[in-house]
């Protein structure tokens, strides 16, 4: 399998949000108006105009207390159940290249929650006014032109890591194993369904319910996971129908 692939080590994630905010400067994104809901997460969740948030979540794990921060954007999943809900095969591209799972303007003709609801990760939103559907594109401009992400160049600490997907495979080993000194259960997210990686210092719950697919645990090979993710997309078209 080639293409690219981003590996986030949540181990080193400060919440500075730095790929937040770089994530709405490059595409122009704006900002919401949000209150205090008691969390310094802002805004509270992902949206048609927030398509990278930072989370932060305080869990407790054998006695400890830890204070996690979750970058959250779309995985770019290898087989991508969301890609199996429209109608018109080019609302929603895969590029050959790259590996990245594209939304176009088309998916404004198309059922928006569906394509919403076939994502494990509970990643798509849809405009409220535009009807169209948005999310992370890997910045695929950017790194067709040689160019890293908006949120990798932004991130001042190297949990933010992009490049080929074999690199970044052998950048998590590393990473991981450096982490369970500190981390004894550490362990890379669904690394062989994405190609967006966390490597998570405690239990992937514990950061959110959606950092780790339903599927993961579920199946026990990877022809069945895939077989349940298409299952996936195969649910929402039914729903919509």
């Amino acid at each position: 399998m080639n293409g690219k692939s981003f590996l986030v080590d949540l181990t080193r994630c400060t919440a500075c949000r730095g790929c937040q905010i770089a994530c709405k400067q490059w595409k122009k994104l704006p900002a919401e108006k949000t209150t205090n809901w008691g969390s310094y997460q802002n805004p509270k969740d992902l949206s048609s105009t927030t398509i990278r948030l930072v989370r932060f979540e305080e869990a407790v794990e054998d006695g400890k207390l830890f204070w996690l921060f979750f970058p959250e954007q779309c995985r770019h999943c290898v087989d991508a159940p969301c890609s199996t809900v429209p109608d018109n095969p080019e609302a929603i591209i895969h590029d050959p290249e790259t590996g990245a799972v594209v939304y176009t303007e088309l998916t404004a003709k198309e059922d928006g929650e569906s394509i919403r609801m076939a994502c494990p990760y509970d990643i798509p939103r849809v405009d409220p006014v535009t009807k169209v559907v948005n999310k992370c594109d890997m910045c695929i401009d950017r790194v067709r032109a040689g160019k890293l992400p908006a949120c990798v160049q932004a991130c001042p600490t190297g949990t933010m890591n992009f490049g080929d997907r074999e690199d970044m495979l052998k950048l998590g080993q590393e990473r991981l194993a450096a982490a369970k000194k500190k981390y004894p259960k550490a362990m890379l997210v669904d690394p062989d369904s994405t190609r967006v990686i966390y490597l998570a210092g405690v239990s992937p719950d514990s950061y959110s319910k959606y950092l780790e697919s339903d599927a993961s645990d579920a199946m026990p090979d990877k022809m069945s996971r895939k077989r349940f993710l298409a299952g996936l997309g195969a649910r929402a078209r039914t729903m919509r129908s």
